[in-house]
């Protein structure tokens, strides 16, 4: 088994991209995305790791990524209608988040949800590193992966 093939396939199948640059990985999921009139937001879940293999560990990290661009009116009463409505986490210093988030808005009228558990998909890139006899080490920042 090999554990980046199988990360690979993790990203097709959430509809995320994963690329090496520099014998660092970087797994990119689009969350939500939300469009209005000349506005545009993003949330996306951005995890690095690298493959150490003479210590037979994989060295991990993660973040949620927001970015947008766009004309926003604060006194119109319309907004891009994206925000965080809920995030419910538990978290020890040096330990990995666990946990999902919510997000639900309103665009225009209509209403709009999603759940991403950023813990199960870690798990599974935990599960596939220790099957393939490696250790897996959860960094609180990408410095020094």
């Amino acid at each position: 088994m090999n554990i980046i093939d199988e990360i690979q396939k993790i990203a097709r199948d959430t509809g995320g991209t994963l690329s090496e640059k520099k014998g660092i990985y970087t797994l990119k999921i689009p969350v939500a995305e939300r469009k209005a009139f000349l506005s545009r937001k993003k949330l996306t879940y951005v995890a690095r790791f690298r493959m150490d293999d003479a210590k037979k560990e994989l060295r991990f990290t993660e973040m949620l990524k927001e970015s947008g661009f766009g004309l926003m009116s604060g006194d119109s009463g319309l907004s891009s209608g994206f925000g965080f409505k809920k995030e419910s986490c538990r978290t020890g210093f040096g330990q990995p988040r666990e946990g999902t988030i919510e997000e639900q808005s309103t665009l225009f009228g209509k209403q709009f949800s999603y759940t991403f558990d950023f813990g199960k998909l870690r798990g599974q890139i935990e599960k596939l590193a220790e099957a393939g006899g490696h250790a897996f080490k959860y960094q609180v920042t990408s410095m020094g992966l």
